[in-house]
């Protein structure tokens, strides 16, 4: 409950210092006996405790002010109107004279020392004996973030975090020095008790914000820290650095400089170029403050030397020139080492496409192999542009995969992604699917229908199996490909899109070009990015992982744990042709997990035509330990392609010698082209069990 209640000041002199005293006394004992907190208020200004002596003073109230009284708290009536009344009332006075010098020179003391309180820069906040707060000065104010009204008779512990005014009350021992952080701001705090005749009256603090003080300071640091890191550099770098003053003198060479002209530093430091050389690169600089780039000089020892010379301008005046000599005799031997560093890097880079992993949009694409992780390492790149890719492969190689993980990398990932299947679609309402039609348009058209391309607006349309379209179909889409623009079944409006358009097929284009069943322009216009996807049963290698993520697949969709394959199983799919791809894998593996009833997949497992088939070839395999002899069948007259013979040099050679440098120098080959080869034929390198022990064994033998 509150309550307020106006008040007239009758005393002669109003509330001066002793009045204002016996006042606060007074509401002390009011807000004990009566559990409330006690306000006064001027008129139109604002509201101080009533047990805050400075505060009250500082209101300057005169004989016939009003002044309001408050009161919150549940007997706030009775102590309102006790307070009134003891306000209003003409204060007794023994010897009035004595009395009235008195109260004017407190008066006159405490408005200034109040003054004093509200003109510092430093906050200071000053408690009793209770550990209530009796002054809270502007800075104060400003430094804690909140109004002297809200701290003013407050507990200093319960609005100050931290606060360790009791602390400095009850163990009578200041504390200076003492730097706290609040909020933002950095402050530096002196503590002290307030002792008069060996007793306590309470405590102050009087602290300052040194934010400012610290950042000046961290800048100094930093600058310290740079010109430190400065030096660094130029004691670091390998040409040679020269600074002059104004007047010529040499200040400042670093080591390189040392090195390059033959002298120690102390010869140098203090030298004059003018005198050295008054027609040389730095005087001229001096004299004009134009830069000099590429003079030359040559050495006595036939080193020949190039300088960028440049002013050094400080508020339009030049202060002096830096020098920066470089020894071009090292230029050709660089050149040789870059040009052998530019083609390991090219060696490297090839081979870091092979091996690095794909982005996380892939994730879906199962795959390791050198041919796979290839043909990733192009998708990713093509992610990052807007043009049109082209996907080649068998069915079921994951084509749909690869082009979600071309979208969902690149920049429309948060476009649409919308599939068509250009072969499931019949003919006559291929166009109507692709481009939509208007109402009317044919029988059965009863609304408008937007296409799949306006569909795609914004984001990508994958066009699956682009080789089953009519060379009518062909046209059309080649009009959408050139002017991003077509217009709807029975429509007459030109509708512009803004999609990304990938296209796969499992079709030979080329030989449809050639056989005039695709046009070559469309051709051409698709074949922007050609992306490669293997079959299966050139990247065997990854049938293991395959297996691995369809077994756990169909475990999950199955609700029972997933099933693993042994050791002659797993050999057994490795063995098989795989026409059908992933897609055969995944169906053969769900097949062997339904009829199995054990938790592990043997050969026996395995579909008849895949254990027949792996029988044959593992037939037909070489030894593990004779090393791969290649199927080479001239004397039978049965011949193969020249890349079929090619792929299987290049796998004996690696196999049997383990590395492409080894193997290159076997054949007559480069090391660059054999990686070459071997990237393009899927082949890893591969070193055998006996190598390998034979070398572990050396190096143990070495180390013991």
């Amino acid at each position: 409950m509150s309550l307020q209640k106006q008040a007239v000041i009758t005393h002669a002199n109003g509330l001066h210092a002793r009045v204002a005293a016996m006042i606060v006394q007074k509401a002390y004992e009011l807000e004990h006996k009566r559990q409330v907190r006690l306000f006064f208020r001027q008129p139109g200004g604002a509201a101080v405790p009533a047990v805050a002596l400075m505060p009250l003073v500082a209101l300057r109230v005169k004989q016939g002010d009003v002044l309001l009284v408050e009161a919150e708290g549940l007997a706030a009536e009775q102590a309102v109107s006790e307070m009134a009344a003891f306000v209003e009332s003409d204060f007794p006075l023994a010897d009035a004279g004595i009395l009235s010098q008195v109260d004017t020179l407190l008066q006159g003391n405490a408005v200034t020392a109040g003054q004093i309180f509200v003109s510092m820069a430093n906050g200071l906040i000053v408690t009793d004996v209770h550990d209530n707060i009796t002054v809270f000065n502007p800075a104060a104010e400003r430094i804690m973030g909140f109004a002297a009204s809200a701290a003013i008779g407050r507990k200093a512990q319960e609005i100050i975090p931290g606060s360790r005014l009791h602390v400095v009350a009850q163990s009578r021992q200041a504390e200076l020095g003492c730097r706290q952080r609040i909020g933002s701001l950095s402050i530096i705090t002196n503590r002290t008790p307030l002792i008069a005749d060996d007793v306590v009256y309470g405590a102050m603090a009087i602290f300052e914000d040194i934010s400012a003080l610290e950042a000046v300071i961290g800048e100094l640091r930093a600058v310290k820290e740079l010109k430190e890191r400065l030096q660094l550099v130029l004691e670091s770098v390998q040409d040679g650095i020269c600074v002059a003053n104004p007047d010529g003198c040499i200040t400042y060479v670093n080591p390189a400089y040392v090195d390059l002209t033959g002298q120690s530093r102390e010869q140098l430091i203090g030298q004059n170029v003018r005198a050295l050389s008054p027609d040389g690169a730095r005087s001229r600089v001096l004299s004009s403050g134009q830069a000099v780039l590429g003079a030359i000089a040559a050495k006595p020892d036939g080193a020949t030397l190039i300088a960028n010379v440049s002013p050094i301008i400080v508020d339009g005046e030049i202060t002096g020139a830096v020098s920066v000599v470089k020894n071009v005799s090292e230029v050709p031997k660089l050149m040789h080492r870059l040009n052998q560093m530019a083609a390991k890097a090219e060696y490297l880079e090839q081979e870091l496409r092979r091996t690095q992993k794909p982005g996380p949009a892939f994730r879906n694409f199962i795959g390791r192999s050198g041919k796979a992780r290839e043909a990733l390492a192009i998708a990713a790149k093509a992610a990052d542009s807007g043009a049109t890719v082209l996907i080649r492969g068998e069915s079921g190689t994951g084509k749909e995969l690869v082009a979600e993980g071309i979208h969902y990398a690149g920049k429309r990932s948060a476009g649409p992604f919308i599939r068509v299947n250009c072969a499931a679609i019949p003919e006559n309402l291929l166009e109507s699917e692709l481009f939509g039609h208007e109402k009317g348009a044919f029988t059965g058209a009863i609304r408008q229908k937007p296409g799949k391309f306006s569909l795609a607006d914004g984001g990508t349309i994958f066009l699956d199996e682009i080789g089953e379209l009519s060379k009518s179909m062909q046209a059309k889409l080649l009009r959408v490909l050139q002017q991003r623009e077509f217009s709807r079944v029975g429509g007459e409006a030109v509708i512009k899109v803004n999609v990304r358009i990938i296209a796969a097929t499992s079709r030979n284009l080329e030989k449809m070009t050639r056989a005039e069943e695709f046009r070559e322009d469309l051709y051409y216009r698709l074949n922007v990015i050609p992306i490669m996807l293997p079959p299966l049963r050139e990247r065997l290698s990854d049938i293991p992982l395959l297996a691995d993520y369809f077994l756990a697949k169909i475990g999950s969709q199955e609700g029972r744990p997933s099933q693993s394959l042994n050791g002659e199983a797993l050999r057994g799919l490795m063995a098989y042709s795989w026409p059908g791809n992933v897609r055969e894998l995944e169906n053969v593996l769900e097949r062997m997990v339904t009829l199995s009833e054990g938790g592990v997949l043997t050969a026996e497992d395995l579909p008849v035509h895949i254990r027949t088939a792996a029988e044959v070839s593992l037939r037909h395999s070489p030894a593990p330990d004779s090393g791969l002899q290649p199927p080479f069948t001239v004397e039978t007259g049965e011949l193969q392609s020249w890349s079929e013979y090619e792929k299987q040099i290049i796998t004996l050679a690696l196999r049997k010698y383990g590395s492409y440098n080894a193997a290159g120098k076997a054949l007559g080959l480069t090391h660059k082209t054999v990686a070459a080869k071997a990237q393009k034929y899927g082949i890893e390198k591969v070193i055998s069990w006996k190598k390998s022990s034979a070398l572990g064994k050396s190096i143990n033998t070495k180390s013991n």
